[in-house]
């Protein structure tokens, strides 16, 4: 059965026909492209031929064979947009008419179809063709026996004439078409996009070398499930600053698409949208259920243990404890809020959450107040950043938004488990009792096992657990003084030294001020049946070991100089016995290389539960 392509259509594409949904044919594919898939398709009408570009979210219709070499295609959605000095036609929507075929006509190249004419003449010294009718003839003397040729392409595309409007020619005004944002690309010249603002960021400002700006974005989400940032700067942020909402749906048009900057920019979303001086930005005053209010996806807290340090990430579960909100100073000298609450889910992990900033006063105090009350609420995180400070953690940033008992699915199926029982089961902290590398982090070894295995000599730690006995604690050096001022969403914990009589210096963050922190730096040996070895513990875990913070006990022997207190505390923890999380690895001292064996957590140990470790290993034997 024969196949007639749509005559003429590259040519009408290409003078910017986007309504006829041709017959094609697909002579040729190329996959092109360093950081992105995409992929080149040269389609033919049997006449001509033109480049055209597939939308990436058509990539898989060739990965699967449904289009091929020779295949005959209807294009469905398509736009030509002019690149530089040519056009290209992009396709946004297809159907496969004819998976094979033979090629189709003698199809050549648009510019080689243009000049063919003036190709078919033969060189020398005749002179150029007059065109008399359809037909080429030579200007000389017909009595010379010159061939002539009758030209046998194609007259290209040109629209009809317009004859009602002889005045100025005026720019077509017409709306754009709302298009999904899954097919946004750089080369469409006119569109528009209808979506509910699903995020809102602060208003930054900045200085660089171009001098003083102002920047902020938002987060869109359409019918399809597609999601695309958009940013505004300068005078575009006075334009639409106050006109955004979050839960609101708006149409938008005219901005400018640029690769999304990934270190910033979390969304499934290649493209990220500029707005500029004539885009338009128009709320739709009509609810639009179509359009769903949020998309998650939510990871379990397992998988968060082994989830990439900065990623972005969606996370659901119970609120099982929260502490108070604490001032913190941040690099710039700004006072901002610190609050840390626990999340535990079915999947028998929990983790902490750090909430900055408004989040402390606003969802924070109404968590605390629940968790006050005795209740123990589902909190759905969308956008928390993962962070391997002490363990993995979650912690908010200023694209992060927190539902507190959300109508959703997953928190209906979070609460039943919770209350069928799951607030009964243990669940193993990836925040500080399990790290990276746990699956050695609960196996019990001897301390003589740490040096006749090589524990901590590969190049990624061991993470083991040692019942021993504290033996010796030095006094001299247990604690710094530290710099209390935040960097991102982390303290600085620099040492910092005395600059004058009464304030504190810290030469990372050049900044003086009246008062430091004191964090832990205590070495201690500790021993077993086996042998003896030396810990460091740090901050959270020294306190745990002593029982007093960094502080108190600095002021104790510095400021009170009461000697006799401060050693019974010591004294008081000498043959103490622990169960010692530790973290070994090797690390360099100078030009030496030294086994390091950090302590992650010091539990006292539980006899009871001892027992029964004790008398399971003895049931395997």
């Amino acid at each position: 059965m024969p196949v007639h392509l749509t005559p003429n259509a590259i040519s009408a594409i290409v003078a910017g026909d986007v309504n006829s949904k041709p017959l094609v044919q697909v002579l040729d594919i190329k996959l092109i492209g360093n950081t992105q898939e995409r992929y080149s398709l040269l389609i033919s009408d049997a006449v001509s031929t033109e480049q055209a570009m597939l939308a990436t979210q058509l990539n898989d219709i060739i990965k699967t064979g449904r289009v091929k070499k020779g295949s005959v295609i209807q294009l469905i959605d398509y736009v030509c947009s002019p690149i530089k000095s040519r056009k290209v036609i992009v396709v946004l929507s297809l159907e496969t008419i004819i998976l094979d075929s033979e090629i189709i006509g003698n199809p050549k190249s648009s510019a080689q179809s243009e000049n063919v004419a003036q190709k078919a003449m033969p060189s020398g010294n005749l002179e150029q063709p007059a065109k008399v009718g359809n037909r080429l003839v030579s200007a000389r003397n017909p009595v010379n026996n010159v061939q002539s040729f009758q030209a046998t392409v194609q007259p290209p595309y040109q629209p009809p004439p317009n004859y009602k409007n002889h005045g100025a020619i005026i720019k077509n005004e017409a709306p754009a078409r709302v298009i999904p944002i899954a097919a946004l690309n750089p080369y469409q010249g006119r569109w528009a996009i209808k979506a509910r603002v699903t995020a809102k960021g602060d208003l930054r400002r900045y200085n660089n070398a171009k001098g003083d700006g102002k920047v902020f974005s938002f987060d869109l989400l359409d019918s399809d499930g597609g999601e695309i940032r958009v940013t505004c700067f300068n005078a575009v942020v006075d334009r639409f600053y106050e006109v955004i909402e979050v839960g609101k749906v708006y149409l938008i048009s005219k901005g400018s698409l640029k690769p999304a900057r990934k270190d910033f920019n979390h969304l499934k979303n290649e493209w990220e949208v500029f707005l500029e001086a004539s885009s338009t930005v128009e709320h739709c005053p009509d609810e639009d259920d179509t359009i769903p209010r949020q998309q998650f996806s939510f990871r379990p807290i397992s998988e968060i243990e082994n989830a990439e340090t900065n990623s972005i990430l969606d996370v659901i579960g119970i609120v099982t404890s929260i502490n108070p909100s604490i001032p913190v100073l941040r690099k710039n000298g700004m006072e901002t809020q610190r609050r840390v609450l626990n999340l535990k889910d079915a999947s028998g992990r929990s983790v902490e959450l750090t909430l900055w900033g408004d989040f402390c006063n606003k969802e924070g105090q109404n968590l605390q107040e629940m968790i006050n009350s005795g209740l123990s609420p589902v909190l759905a995180v969308k956008s928390g950043k993962v962070s391997d400070f002490t363990g993995k953690s979650i912690g908010t940033i200023s694209s992060t938004q927190l539902f507190v008992n959300p109508d959703l699915s997953e928190a209906l199926i979070l609460r039943d488990w919770y209350d069928g029982g799951g607030k009964n089961t243990t669940s193993l902290s990836i925040s500080k009792e399990i790290m990276s590398g746990s699956a050695k982090n609960e196996i019990r070894k001897s301390v003589s096992q740490i040096k006749d295995e090589g524990l901590g000599r590969s190049d990624k730690p061991d993470w083991i657990t040692v019942k021993a006995t504290i033996s010796f604690i030095k006094t001299d050096s247990f604690c710094y003084t530290a710099c209390p001022l935040m960097i991102g969403d982390r303290q600085c914990n620099k040492k910092v030294t005395r600059s004058g009589n009464s304030k504190w210096l810290c030469d990372r963050c050049n900044q003086v001020f009246e008062d430091c922190d004191y964090r832990y730096l205590l070495q201690a040996q500790i021993q077993d049946h086996t042998g003896l070895t030396w810990v460091t513990a740090f901050q959270e875990t020294g306190e745990e070991i002593l029982g007093v913070s960094a502080k108190e006990l600095y002021m104790l022997k510095y400021e009170q100089q009461d000697d006799v207190k401060f050693g019974e505390i010591i004294r008081g923890k000498i043959f103490d016995q622990f169960l010692f999380r530790l973290k070994i690895k090797e690390e360099m001292y100078g030009d030496e290389q030294r086994v390091k064996n950090t302590v992650v957590k010091a539990d006292k140990v539980n006899y009871s539960s001892e027992s029964k470790y004790m008398l399971d290993l003895l049931s395997k034997r």
